[in-house]
């Protein structure tokens, strides 16, 4: 069953050279670059993966340690499938490297994409533009979402917020529809005040079945729902029950460990062996990307996550 399923990740089964992965863990391991390894590994290119979860990677995670360029380079090497909320401009570095983008960003500097949301009409204007920005950019390359959120809530009350919502983005869908592209709206948690990208107190879609509901309003097929289970335990849990709850309108998936937005693993509350295997289960086909604020080793903490997901 699911539900019982074995969370516990035993240090003696999983040494360094398994989280790396095959020939990209032994080029590491014995000190060779990453450079060097992905240019000379012919036959055992990248980590083998079971492939019943498509593994992304988020970018701005692991900025302090890496470039774009180099997180690319990781992931290929790892046997991820793609690098998100990454700029257009790496798309022909993702295309070479036999990756894609699971989920495209919003362009809304000199603001945080989270913070002018749909729930404010002042907003539509720029909003419109970043997303069919990201639309156009994703739709060329075939990439199958872009992501979308509700905003602070800025005094407005829920329900007002839930119907500028709806109506903004009845706006731009058919724009995403003709494109073939989904918009993905993400639940955020409003609990975490301790760091800038672990909780966004004033947040208004702070609620799965709220942002469910603006989903259902927007009546698209191309309307998605981002499911971040860090961001719903910490609000909402029950998260394997929602998931099977909502498995027609999930668009994206994103992990972390919680508490703390930090690796995945045994020493925080969820168990993700359990959420994978929920996610097979349901039939999920789309992505499901590593979001964690890394505290060890970027590169290790990185391969750990996939490890754990690749179930």
């Amino acid at each position: 069953m699911i539900e019982s399923a074995n969370c516990n990740v035993n240090e003696a089964d999983i040494d360094r050279r398994q989280l790396l992965g095959g020939a990209a863990g032994a080029a590491l391991v014995s000190g060779l670059s990453l450079a060097t390894y992905t240019a000379s590994a012919a036959t055992d290119g990248t980590a083998k993966r079971k492939g019943r979860i498509r593994q992304s990677v988020a970018h701005w995670c692991f900025s302090e340690a890496w470039k774009v360029e180099e997180t690319i380079d990781h992931a290929a090497a790892l046997g991820l499938k793609s690098v998100e909320l990454i700029e257009p401009v790496y798309f022909p570095l993702l295309k070479e490297k036999g990756l894609v983008c699971a989920i495209g960003q919003i362009d809304m500097a000199p603001d945080p994409p989270f913070v002018p949301g749909w729930n404010n009409p002042e907003h539509y204007s720029r909003l419109m533009k970043a997303t069919r920005a990201s639309i156009d950019a994703c739709g060329a390359y075939g990439y199958p979402n872009v992501i979308a959120f509700t905003g602070m809530n800025d005094g407005m009350s829920k329900e007002e917020g839930a119907a500028n919502c709806v109506k903004g983005l009845k706006k731009v869908i058919g724009y995403a529809e003709a494109a073939g592209v989904n918009i993905c709206i993400e639940v955020l948690n409003t609990r975490d005040d301790s760091h800038p990208m672990k909780g966004h107190p004033g947040y208004q879609g702070d609620d799965t079945e709220y942002v469910v509901d603006i989903i259902r309003r927007v009546g698209s097929p191309n309307m998605k729902l981002l499911f971040d289970v860090y961001h719903i335990q910490i609000m909402n849990g029950d998260v394997i029950r929602r998931l099977r709850q909502y498995r027609d309108i999930l668009g994206h998936v994103h992990v972390a460990g919680n508490p703390g937005r930090g690796e995945i693993g045994d020493d925080q509350e969820i168990c993700y062996k359990a959420v994978m295997e929920a996610l097979v289960a349901i039939g999920y086909e789309g992505y499901v990307g590593q979001e964690f604020l890394p505290v060890g080793d970027p590169l290790e903490s990185l391969a750990r996550a996939v490890t754990i997901c690749d179930v």
